[in-house]
């Protein structure tokens, strides 16, 4: 077994936190092998594919590629913000590839998923924001296989006709991840807006669709400040609720100011609960999109016991 430490591991390449210190046993993964030895990563390759998996140095990356499941990232690998969490590159964005939506469709179809996961970079140049090719990204993995869709997009410049276009397509999941709680916005989402994430998780719930988003903890933030984001989570219609500590992806990134023990998680998790969402996950390797099947599956028998 190697521990994560490894080259071609992207969710491994972290430094030392300075300012939260080294970082604590339970942070610490050991995987059996190489990337580059799985399925996945030819399959990736094969189709000239992106994933947040990758581009966003994901820790569950091993895990989740070694079961055959990856989230997909289209629209480009460049994005047109400057958040200060993100390993995802910024700039200007290339053109939209046409023909990703067919290629997603495929890897879905080879791979055997059951519940595909696909984001997006911001797409700000776009007068859409991309939504269509969302769109037409969803539509494409329904018409080649029978897997469930989760979508997890921008906040689309608060566009609420784009917003429609992808309600159209009718995934099974709309994420949209909040992030941070408002006061460190300017620190860490400088071109994002709180109120606006708010508003497209609430229009998305208000069209019928099962609504998601996520928080990441360790930035800085007071336990009364992240239970005030789950309430207007849940006022917006939020169902499912997601908590992961943040891990700086390089020393250029905002750092980590504290690592949360898993206890601590499982606290505020629990007084989440109470608010009414329908699934709450936290924990310090949890991500908006790990293990997504199984809590759309967990809304889905809420349902049926109602």
């Amino acid at each position: 077994m190697r521990d994560t430490e490894q080259p071609n591991n992207p969710a491994t390449q972290q430094p030392v936190n300075k300012r939260a210190g080294l970082r604590p046993p339970w942070l610490k993964i050991r995987v059996p092998g190489s990337l580059d030895q799985l399925p996945v990563a030819k399959l990736m390759n094969d189709l000239a594919l992106n994933t947040v998996c990758q581009e966003a140095r994901c820790p569950n990356i091993f895990e989740c590629w070694s079961a055959g499941t990856a989230t997909f990232m289209v629209l480009g690998e460049i994005c047109t913000r400057r958040c200060t969490f993100c390993a995802v590159n910024r700039g200007v964005p290339t053109p939209v590839d046409a023909d990703e939506p067919r290629r997603v469709a495929e890897a879905v179809e080879r791979m055997g998923v059951r519940h595909a996961v696909i984001t997006m970079v911001n797409r700000d140049d776009m007068p859409d924001g991309g939504a269509l090719h969302i769109a037409q990204t969803v539509d494409a993995v329904r018409q080649r296989t029978g897997a469930n869709v989760e979508v997890l997009i921008s906040d689309l410049e608060g566009n609420r006709d784009a917003l429609r276009t992808v309600i159209a397509s009718r995934p099974d999941v709309l994420a949209h991840n909040v992030e941070t709680i408002p006061r460190l916005y300017p620190q860490v989402r400088p071109v994002a807006k709180y109120e606006r994430s708010l508003d497209v998780l609430r229009w998305a719930a208000e069209d019928g669709m099962l609504t998601k988003s996520s928080l990441m903890l360790g930035l800085g933030e007071r336990e009364e400040e992240i239970l005030r984001v789950a309430r207007d989570l849940r006022e917006t219609g939020v169902e499912i609720f997601t908590m992961g500590q943040y891990l700086a992806p390089t020393l250029k990134h905002v750092p980590v100011a504290r690592y949360l023990p898993p206890e601590e998680f499982d606290a505020v998790a629990d007084l989440a609960r109470k608010l009414g969402f329908q699934k709450v996950v936290a924990g310090p390797f949890v991500r908006s999109s790990y293990h997504a099947d199984e809590m759309v599956n967990a809304h889905a028998s809420a349902d049926h016991l109602a």
